[in-house]
């Protein structure tokens, strides 16, 4: 894995390099946002993983994760925050960050978040190109319903047959499961278990944030198909949406 830490305190950073050494993963350090930036966009195509610390120098890290995402929609961000405030948390995650961890945190459960988030996101990695799988061909896909179809190994989702775009990582697992079960309803803390993949302490707006970013992404495409329960959580239904 080659992953970009950005983090301006030094100590935090040379803690953590001795723990990716030991992961032997090839981990690169940027100590401001400007640096973080220069560093990313360089080679943006080679970054398997980002941790960014939301405090920086030079650009903060709100910045650098929505400048991030413009160049690579689906890079998988961990946000680093010592911020209590849930508000903060809640819209690094609004502006494209996958997944936060509080500080100060364990060094065990930040490898540990960036092992599941890569997983996640790697489960594609040596999938066909898109143009490999047309979407007319219905034995490639792991989910079909009437108006809908999601390909687990290409992480490729279609409405109406137009591919809905950029989806991040946390993104394209809660389509899948909500779109695997049509109709259901899912709470948030049930989204929490499913999609994170770990006993996970957050709040449940977090799914809220990500919900968001999806439901702007099927918009570009199509009629809206994931949709709010009030007072219980959400579900997936395409059932009218050939009809609009």
């Amino acid at each position: 894995m080659k992953l970009l830490m950005i983090e301006d305190n030094h100590s935090v950073s040379q803690m953590m390099s001795m723990f990716f050494k030991k992961e032997q993963w090839d981990a690169h350090f940027a100590y401001d946002g400007k640096e973080a930036m220069t560093m990313f966009s360089a080679t943006p195509n080679e970054w398997d993983m980002v941790t960014l610390d939301l405090n920086l120098p030079e650009m903060d890290g709100m910045q650098v994760s929505a400048e991030i995402r413009k160049i690579s929609p689906t890079v998988p961000i961990i946000m680093l925050t010592a911020r209590d405030s849930e508000s903060d948390q809640v819209l690094g995650l609004e502006m494209g960050a996958d997944d936060y961890v509080t500080k100060p945190f364990s060094p065990i459960t930040l490898i540990a978040r960036i092992k599941a988030l890569h997983r996640r996101a790697g489960l594609g990695a040596t999938a066909r190109p898109a143009a490999d799988v047309p979407a007319d061909d219905t034995e490639a896909f792991d989910v079909i319903t009437d108006n809908f179809k999601l390909n687990t190994k290409t992480r490729e989702a279609y409405l109406n047959g137009r591919q809905i775009q950029d989806l991040t990582p946390k993104e394209f697992d809660l389509l899948k499961t909500l779109a695997q079960k049509p109709r259901q309803v899912f709470s948030r803390e049930q989204l929490l278990q499913l999609v994170w993949d770990y006993e996970y302490y957050g709040d449940e707006r977090t799914v809220d944030a990500h919900i968001k970013k999806l439901r702007q992404k099927i918009e570009k495409v199509g009629p809206q198909i994931i949709q709010t329960v009030w007072g219980v959580g959400y579900k997936f239904d395409d059932s009218g949406a050939d009809q609009q």
